[in-house]
């Protein structure tokens, strides 16, 4: 049987919130764990993860709103404060009251941002290449896309954030398949909304709508350090983005993690080493064999 998106053959799910329909995943029985996306990736992105996982856990990945099958409308609050209370109103509608977290791009300001709304209900927590907190440093190719009119030009007419990021966002080259799977929802002008609204909201200085939201989140982070919570860091040190400061300040804030470091992976840290993470994952959350 064929699927639209290779690799990906899991039931669509969908929760009507104010604004349009929120797309999730909803695999396997158990434990549950949630998956995290960020800009410009989707639930696609964690795939050959919901497989590994959903056959010991309950798996839950989301696609945020403005992303991936989730409706993309034109006029909504694509804030990071928005994105946190829609992944928040999915765990209540799926009465999920406790919870692992795997997070990747800006899906850690997202996800720990839940998370540090309710910290006791946090059972593990696993980070790949991402960020909950502020920095100073944004890269050049980067910023152009947050230049008034000229970025929307570029990010949602020429498709210059989504369509790029499928080789510079990678050490080994994408499959033709995977390659248009990931650019799929993003198609023309109207479905490339959320991932402009992503980028233009990157809170830079205290005078951006969602630096105060971060700061919060920032503060927070020390009750998941606090609770002692078994923290992985997955990390592709080839990642022009979430480069070495970021993986450094995960450790500073929490020095217990167990760490893995891939010299050679670049940002989708998925895609380049998968083979090498797929066990280390799997023991962390103590995946045993069902009979």
């Amino acid at each position: 049987m064929k699927y639209k998106y290779p690799g990906y053959p899991f039931k669509s799910n969908y929760l009507s919130l104010k604004g349009g329909k929120l797309h999730y995943i909803d695999e396997g029985e158990g434990p549950v764990i949630v998956m995290v996306h960020g800009n410009p990736t989707w639930s696609y992105y964690y795939r050959k993860l919901i497989s590994l996982l959903s056959a010991n856990y309950r798996v839950v990945a989301i696609d945020h709103m403005g992303c991936g099958l989730s409706d993309k409308p034109q006029e909504y609050s694509y804030t990071l404060k928005q994105h946190i209370e829609n992944l928040e109103l999915l765990l209540n509608y799926l009465k999920v009251d406790r919870f692992s977290l795997v997070v990747h791009d800006w899906g850690g300001a997202i996800g720990l941002g839940c998370g540090v709304r309710r910290p006791d209900a946090i059972e593990k927590i696993v980070v790949m290449n991402s960020g909950a907190f502020r920095s100073s440093r944004i890269p050049f190719r980067i910023s152009l896309c947050r230049i008034p009119l000229f970025g929307e030009v570029c990010v949602r007419l020429l498709n210059g954030f989504a369509w790029p990021a499928r080789f510079m966002a990678v050490e080994k080259k994408l499959d033709k398949d995977v390659s248009t799977a990931y650019l799929s929802p993003y198609d023309n002008w109207a479905n490339r909304i959320g991932v402009y609204s992503f980028v233009k909201d990157i809170p830079m200085n205290a005078k951006h709508p969602s630096y105060e939201q971060l700061v919060a989140i920032e503060k927070n982070l020390v009750l998941l350090n606090e609770s002692k919570i078994p923290f992985l860091l997955l990390w592709g040190g080839r990642d022009f983005c979430f480069n070495d400061s970021f993986y450094n300040e995960w450790i500073r804030r929490f020095p217990r993690a167990e760490k893995h470091y891939f010299q050679e992976g670049g940002h989708y840290i998925l895609e380049d080493k998968f083979a090498e993470i797929a066990p280390v994952i799997s023991k962390f959350f103590e995946v045993e064999k069902k009979g």
